[in-house]
């Protein structure tokens, strides 16, 4: 189904598309890529290759079994402890994709954390990631004043830092290039995800 730019972010074309995929039966069709490659694409550590993509657009099984690990992920955050939280990955919207100047607050697909970048011009830029309170791990995460990263669509660290009590971390921004142009050179997607180890 050919679609435009405008179309494609409309949530009702977006899941007829999705529908018309998960429906399809290919012959001789089977699981091309593993749960731990899935995974890792989920919450950001690792974005799927162009080549895996394709895999995965030209197969409706392995694409099913991508949709039943989203939904067992929303799940486990939305009703299991609020320490499972392993992740959220957002993707850089085309209305945050014009000049770096109007690049306003980008949020995860999930809802559960904003960036905000801020033109501190001769200081350069900085980034503060925000944890929405309604988040079902916030208490977790704010009582413990998790250690937490932004990578980019490469895997590059944006951030790393520990939250504080009002569920923000704050950092200067790590590239020459401003936030804009970084994250539309580098697959304009973000993940959060927790830290392992200490963080400053």
């Amino acid at each position: 189904m050919n679609t435009s730019s405008d179309d494609r972010d409309n949530p009702t074309v977006r899941r007829l598309q999705e529908a018309l995929l998960l429906g399809r039966r290919v012959a001789g069709d089977r699981l091309v890529l593993d749960d731990a490659t899935l995974r890792a694409a989920l919450d950001g550590s690792r974005p799927l290759t162009a080549g895996e993509r394709t895999a995965l657009q030209a197969s409706p099984l392995t694409a099913r079994r991508l949709r039943h690990l989203v939904l067992a992920r929303r799940a486990a955050q939305a009703s299991g402890p609020a320490g499972a939280w392993r992740g959220s990955a957002g993707l850089l919207r085309a209305a945050s994709s014009g000049g770096d100047r109007d690049l306003g607050p980008v949020t995860t697909d999930d809802g559960w954390w904003t960036l905000h970048f801020i033109d501190g011009q001769a200081d350069g830029w900085r980034m503060v990631l925000q944890l929405a309170p309604q988040a079902p791990f916030a208490p977790a995460l704010l009582a413990a004043l998790a250690p937490v990263r932004v990578l980019d669509g490469t895997g590059a660290t944006l951030l790393a830092g520990r939250l504080d009590a009002d569920g923000e971390c704050e950092a200067p921004w790590p590239f020459a290039a401003a936030p804009g142009a970084h994250l539309q050179a580098h697959g304009a997607r973000f993940a959060v995800a927790p830290l392992e180890g200490n963080a400053r």
